[in-house]
């Protein structure tokens, strides 16, 4: 069974489950594979405020404790769809606190996937745009996954980071407070920082925060290509599972 950890956001998670059945090669309500979505949003404290340090409460333990109680009713294979939950402070916890728990659920990582996808797929592209929570962007861990398959991970400046971060988080008009349908304001904020990192010379765009590709569903803005983790992980999960049950590209 695939698990995924809702909640974090929680139209994150229905996109992910959506990506999956999406991938799926089924023809019959029978043909696809067993899925269980655990939401549990009010027990996860923020990811990017812990990662920023406003907050001292870790999101890990209580991730853990999703997936752990994802893999009692039958998961074997686990995404989070949340890049900032990826970022070392939290993914290496989960993992001890998994282990410790005697966990053999198999926790994809997202954010590794997305990396892995780009080189295999792009082996010619060496600079990407980097779109992601001001937490994620500052744990490096983009940079760094990106770095060890020699591709330049390109960030926004300043000014662009604050306003794609208020396109997540703002509370009149971010997405996570109105994620369904997105705001024009914040698909707004969001085209300017895409276009932002083409200028400066990005070749591909990662929307490194799950809420983004809510709001940005193109595969091609301008001449750059938009890498969508989320659908990457969704993949990644199948292949996991049941690879014969993957859809090719």
């Amino acid at each position: 069974m695939i698990g995924v950890v809702g909640g974090v956001g929680p139209y994150a998670g229905l996109d992910l489950v959506a990506k999956i059945f999406d991938q799926t090669e089924a023809s019959t309500d029978q043909d696809h594979l067993p899925l269980a979505l655990l939401s549990v949003p009010a027990g996860i404290p923020d990811r990017t405020e812990f990662l920023l340090g406003y907050a001292k409460d870790s999101p890990a333990p209580a991730l853990a404790r999703v997936i752990l109680d994802l893999e009692a009713i039958g998961a074997t294979v686990v995404g989070i769809p949340c890049n900032s939950a990826h970022a070392p402070p939290i993914f290496d916890v989960i993992r001890e606190e998994l282990a410790q728990a005697g966990s053999r659920v198999k926790l994809v990582h997202m954010i590794e996937e997305a990396a892995e996808f780009v080189r295999a797929m792009h082996p010619d592209l060496r600079t990407v745009g980097v779109l992601s929570t001001t937490g994620t962007r500052q744990t490096g861990v983009y940079a760094a996954t990106l770095g060890r398959r020699g591709i330049d991970a390109l960030m926004p400046d300043r000014a662009v980071q604050e306003a794609v971060h208020g396109a997540i988080y703002d509370p009149e008009y971010g997405i996570k407070a109105q994620s369904n349908p997105v705001t024009p304001a914040a698909r707004e904020s969001l085209l300017n920082a895409l276009d932002h990192l083409r200028e400066r010379g990005a070749e591909a765009i990662i929307l490194g925060c799950t809420e983004i590709p809510l709001a940005i569903t193109e595969k091609l803005i301008g001449d750059a290509m938009i890498v969508d983790p989320t659908l990457i992980l969704a993949r990644a999960m199948i292949r996991e599972l049941d690879p014969e049950k993957l859809k090719p590209l």
